[in-house]
């Protein structure tokens, strides 16, 4: 344990940043399942609309630092091509 105050409130700090980047993460997660979700019912306008909603949720978590931008990119391309390729 640290005995330092600014090592203290580093350990405070990192954990409240680890606890947030871990929430986003999570709820990009779900985004992307629910576009999943969507395309398994076969419903093309509503993989569409939550499609649109998971790019906002992956974008604004790249924004965040959370995701390096290569990998908001290839995320947002995978679940666009998925609902794409719906015939």
């Amino acid at each position: 344990m640290a005995n330092i105050k600014s090592a203290k409130k580093r350990i405070l700090v990192n954990q409240a940043r680890a606890d947030r980047n871990k929430a986003i993460r999570s709820g990009v997660k779900t985004a992307i399942k629910k576009v999943y979700a969507a395309i398994a019912t076969g419903d093309k306008a509503a993989a569409a609309a939550e499609l649109s909603a998971a790019t906002k949720v992956i974008e604004k978590a790249g924004a965040k630092g959370i995701y390096h931008k290569n990998n908001v990119a290839h995320k947002v391309s995978r679940i666009a091509k998925a609902v794409n390729e719906m015939a």
